[in-house]
């Protein structure tokens, strides 16, 4: 397999801050903001589409960590934007620098990291157990 992800590429996605995306809807907290469980979903979000269209069709990647801090509240309606930046590639192991913004403020920040895996022999082996 051979991917082009490059160290230092961007990717911003924006997304709107919807009722099943609030924390009193899914249970993480009592009030309608953003949710963290939904904040980093946007984060593996635009994570996984920045280095998919890298990758030949058989080829996906997964996400394996998360290491995040939610530092503040967006609300019902808002619209946030997550940016994405690789900054380790090892072929398999991507490292990603991510970032919430509403309002041009940061809301949240950390890393994650993904692995390239192939999907028919990944969801060969989740059967298997």
């Amino acid at each position: 397999m051979s991917a082009q992800v490059k160290v230092g590429e961007e990717c911003l996605e924006e997304f709107v801050v919807e009722e099943k995306h609030t924390a009193s809807h899914i249970g993480s907290g009592t009030v309608s903001v953003l949710s963290t469980p939904s904040m980093i979903a946007f984060m593996e979000r635009t994570s996984l589409n920045c280095v998919q269209k890298h990758l030949p069709p058989q080829y996906t990647t997964v996400g394996t960590m998360v290491n995040v801090r939610h530092l503040k509240p967006a609300p019902l309606g808002g619209k946030v934007v997550v940016k994405a930046r690789v900054v380790e590639f090892d072929g398999k192991r991507i490292l990603f620098e991510v970032e919430a913004l509403y309002n041009n403020e940061t809301i949240g920040k950390g890393l994650h990291e993904r692995y390239v895996v192939d999907k028919e022999k990944f969801l060969g082996k989740v059967k298997a157990r």
